[in-house]
């Protein structure tokens, strides 16, 4: 009885398997473009990111990631093999953020070598600008513009081992030699300056000496601060990970809520 009933299910198993074989088997014959369509976006993805699936953050999640990678590209569109972060791309992503009830609060990842310096400070003016909770939070490097970008938010972290180079404000190319070119590339330095200062612990003193100190860096003036030095110097807040800007970010959106609600804040 019992060798029975196991031959009966076994009889149910392969025909049920036999149908589904011929259930797509007969999907793929009548559409086989969708196969194929499948096919190279697998390859696709596989070429440029090395994987198949790539996590997302959650349909529910209140926070939103921007990343800030490569060099952040102006007015100037370079060379196709340089990985950038577009400023015309970012920006209606800032203004969308703003505009968004799903989105509490703003994480900004930053992995980038500097770039225009007009396109950074509107990035970082519009951060600063946000109505909502931002933290920011430098993984690898945060040079030259991407530092305004990484003091613009209400908090910010750098990796232990992460940098940020400090630089005076460079023209590439050719530079006609008259006064007013460099009045304009002192002011220009100034706009940076005091956005640094008016967004971070660090003295106008400090940053200038930074900015302007001989035998750092090899081949120019500036600083190469690491880590910790950036949150002595009072330029990052903290050092710390993801799981810490996060942790701080839902922190910071608390706080909001209860301000809006107008309860008393938590100490």
């Amino acid at each position: 009885m019992e060798a029975e009933f196991i031959l009966t299910i076994s009889l149910i198993m392969e025909r049920g398997k036999s149908m589904f074989e011929q259930q797509n088997t007969q999907a793929e014959q009548e559409n086989p473009d969708k196969k194929e369509a499948d096919k190279s976006q697998i390859v696709e993805k596989l070429q440029q990111l090395g994987q198949t699936n790539v996590p997302q953050m959650s349909q529910d999640s209140k926070i939103h990631c921007l990343t800030i990678v490569g060099q952040i590209e102006g007015h100037m569109q370079l060379p196709p093999q340089n990985k950038t972060t577009k400023y015309e791309h970012v920006i209606p992503q800032i203004v969308a953020i703003e505009q968004n009830p799903n989105i509490e609060g703003l994480l900004v990842i930053l992995n980038t070598v500097g770039g225009d310096v007009e396109a950074g400070l509107a990035i970082s003016e519009m951060l600063a600008s946000l109505s909502k909770p931002t933290v920011s939070i430098v993984l690898g490097g945060g040079h030259s513009i991407g530092v305004p970008i990484a003091v613009s938010t209400d908090y910010s972290f750098i990796a232990g081992t992460a940098t940020m180079t400090i630089h005076p404000v460079r023209l590439t190319g050719l530079v006609i030699g008259v006064p007013q070119t460099f009045e304009y590339l002192d002011k220009m330095q100034e706009r940076v300056v005091k956005f640094v200062v008016g967004h971070s612990n660090i003295t106008e003193e400090k940053f200038k000496e930074l900015m302007f100190s001989k035998g750092n860096l090899t081949r120019d003036i500036g600083t190469n601060v690491v880590g910790a030095d950036a949150v002595e110097y009072g330029l990052i807040d903290e050092v710390g990970g993801v799981g810490e800007a996060i942790r701080k970010l839902n922190e910071l959106i608390e706080q909001r809520g209860q301000m809006t609600e107008g309860k008393p804040l938590l100490q």
